[in-house]
């Protein structure tokens, strides 16, 4: 005999938890929703949490997001997806988006410097926010228009029509690597700068020059270079065999540039660091993979990533974002050291 096909079970509902929780379906959506601080006691709170648990309880993103207009989604825009800065922002930023039930789409800014256009026919309609990191002046143009919440990561204070910042301390990053290197012994830099026009390289060249015009018997010469290896030697070996006394350091904007620097000495028959000492900047895989490591700025990329998505969840819900600037560290490596014994004469 065949049994009756059984009935399917019932999904529990906000309802079945407010009854078990003993609170009303108001108390219940308040706490599921984050939204309970202040509104609702700490017990109350973890009483709505364990009853709907026990049940199984799952809210409908579905309705609540049509309820809501919101889809749940934010943009990351990012200059580029080859550098490992960016995909560690990505890895923090969509961690903390699946905590609250959000998504997070990656999309680079074409050649990582030109304009970022609305990747979707009408942004605004498809997404709840943007989060952009370290993008290049006016980049944004197109998406400032979409009338979103615009997070902005690592980019200038003074700019206006920003929702919530999430800054790196970048200035007190190059102010170590020029005391580690002033320590040393240095006088003779070149500062191997990113041709990319950001504010965060920007200011990483204005706090060098800065923290290096206070020390007598200084010089510092910039020259820039397209953010990648080849471009970082061309531009290395072009100064390192220029006429005159050769510079002790090469101060770079970016560990990739350093690993040209590096490559660069190698190739004129210069050791580093008993010849030249060479520093990057964002301490990213590669600052261990070359030999001598890189003295390098250490730059917390996941919790800038973490930072902007908590700040884009704080301004949809009209909260606060968390203030100050992240803070960064010189990690002191290989391939620094004191200069020759016979820089001071040459």
């Amino acid at each position: 005999m065949t049994s009756a096909p059984q009935p399917a079970p019932t999904r529990p509902t906000s309802r079945d938890v407010a009854r078990a929780a003993g609170v009303s379906q108001a108390t219940v959506s308040l706490v599921l929703g984050g939204k309970w601080r202040g509104r609702v006691s700490e017990a109350t709170a973890e009483r709505v949490r364990h009853a709907a648990h026990g049940l199984g309880y799952r809210p409908n993103l579905a309705a609540r997001n049509l309820r809501l207009g919101r889809t749940r989604t934010a943009l990351l825009v990012v200059p580029a997806l080859t550098n490992e800065f960016f995909a560690r922002v990505y890895t923090g930023a969509a961690a903390v988006a699946a905590e609250h039930g959000f998504g997070v789409v990656l999309y680079p800014s074409p050649d990582g410097t030109g304009p970022a256009r609305d990747p979707f026919a009408s942004a605004s309609a498809s997404l709840d926010g943007v989060i952009a990191s370290s993008m290049a002046a006016g980049a944004l143009d197109a998406l400032r228009g979409a009338g979103l919440p615009l997070v902005m990561l690592d980019s200038d204070p003074a700019d206006t029509g920003v929702a919530a910042r999430v800054n790196l301390d970048i200035a007190d990053g190059m102010r170590q690597v020029a005391d580690h290197l002033l320590a040393l012994g240095h006088r003779r830099f070149v500062h191997l700068a990113s041709a990319v026009d950001s504010w965060t390289f920007a200011v990483r060249g204005r706090a060098l020059h800065d923290a290096l015009r206070t020390v007598p018997g200084t010089s510092v010469r910039t020259v820039t270079a397209a953010l990648d290896v080849h471009a970082g030697r061309i531009a290395a070996e072009h100064t390192l065999a220029a006429p005159g006394p050769r510079p002790t350091a090469l101060v770079c904007d970016d560990d990739i540039l350093a690993a040209g620097a590096c490559k660069a000495a190698r190739r004129l028959g210069l050791r580093v660091p008993d010849d030249l000492s060479v520093t990057g900047f964002d301490d990213l895989a590669l600052a261990t993979a070359v030999e001598p490591e890189l003295t390098t700025v250490q730059l917390p990329a996941e919790q800038v990533g973490e930072r902007g998505m908590a700040a884009l969840l704080a301004v949809l819900d009209d909260r606060p974002a968390e203030p100050g600037s992240l803070p960064v560290h010189l990690v002191a490596r290989g391939s620094s050291a004191p200069p020759p014994a016979d820089a001071a004469h040459a």
